[in-house]
């Protein structure tokens, strides 16, 4: 069985930041990793879900939304997956920072969180989730391309 590159790091050595989890012709998948890994620090499930529903709603509302195929919570609670059609990787960080600075200024109804569109409504922080946010977006201030690859063993 093959193994996706995210599975097959150490995440031992994993820190908080974007990194390609794969590629597949024009297919990229982006790991946004709020949490390092087994350090007993989680997202809560109710910022986490309200993250999700306003990085969401944000990036399907830029000129490329269509290009978003899927965001979404890893099990983990440790951050995101996005994944994206035909957008450059320079394109996809700025997407990234500014949808997160976005859910920093985010005041009002959280979108799509209703009970006719959310099967979990009642779960939801907003701001928790601006809290995340905020600190996420400290990590990934001068993120860029060059930063995209994950961490390596220490030989």
């Amino acid at each position: 069985m093959k193994i996706i590159p995210s599975a097959d790091i150490n995440h031992d050595i994993l820190k908080k930041g974007v990194y390609i989890s794969r590629i597949d012709d024009d297919i990229t998948t982006y790991d946004i990793r709020l949490k390092e890994p087994n350090r007993g620090d989680y997202l809560t499930n109710s910022a986490l879900h309200t993250i999700e529903h306003i990085f969401k709603y944000y990036a399907h509302g830029t000129e490329f939304g269509d290009n978003i195929i899927y965001f979404g919570p890893m099990g983990s609670r440790t951050g995101f997956c996005l994944i994206t059609r035909s957008l450059s990787d320079n394109y996809s960080i700025q997407l990234i920072k500014d949808a997160f600075k976005y859910i920093t200024e985010f005041w009002g109804k959280i979108p799509n969180a209703d009970h006719t569109e959310c099967a979990n409504c009642l779960e939801h922080n907003l701001p928790q989730a601006k809290e995340e946010a905020k600190a996420f977006l400290e990590v990934i201030e001068d993120w860029t391309k060059d930063d995209l690859e994950y961490p390596q063993n220490e030989e």
